[in-house]
């Protein structure tokens, strides 16, 4: 009898919490934090190489790390650098990963990838030469710098 209770009761809560658990409220506060733009002016901003690329290791994940030209499925998402943090893309929005053969990917993935293990999360700066250049991509304007959070999810 106490145990139909206490479900009754718990169910009632959760009824008045508009069917929500506290276990929702904190999923859906680490997919915004996913969402939100991480600070371009940390002083946490790794360089990798020469051509302006920056990183920041959120996450070590565990395994064989992503080697150059490997498969990956991953959840990623994009923003703008600019005074909006404007976003143009993400897996995480939509709630389903991606996978792709890192050489099909911009050069800026395709350098900061590498030695990802999966579990990981890394945030990448990718400067335009290493991003989309010229070109303009869907809502990204030509020679725009880019932010992608990536988390990797498997190699292949």
């Amino acid at each position: 009898m106490r145990r139909s209770f206490a479900l009754a009761l718990a169910a009632g809560l959760v009824l008045a919490a508009g069917g929500r658990t506290p276990a929702d409220d904190a999923a859906e506060k680490e997919k915004a934090a996913k969402l939100k733009r991480p600070d371009l002016k940390s002083d946490k901003w790794k360089k990798l190489g020469d051509a302006g690329l920056e990183s920041i290791d959120e996450k070590e994940g565990k395994g064989d790390p992503a080697k150059p030209g490997a498969t990956i499925r991953f959840h990623y998402t994009g923003w703008l650098t600019d005074d909006k943090a404007t976003m143009f893309g993400s897996s995480v929005k939509d709630g389903e990963p991606i996978e792709y053969p890192l050489g099909k990917l911009i050069k800026g993935w395709q350098e900061g990838v590498p030695g990802m293990k999966p579990g990981g999360v890394r945030v990448l700066k990718v400067p335009a030469a290493l991003g989309y250049g010229p070109r303009q991509k869907g809502d990204i304007p030509p020679n725009s710098d880019l932010v992608f959070r990536l988390e990797l999810l498997e190699v292949k």
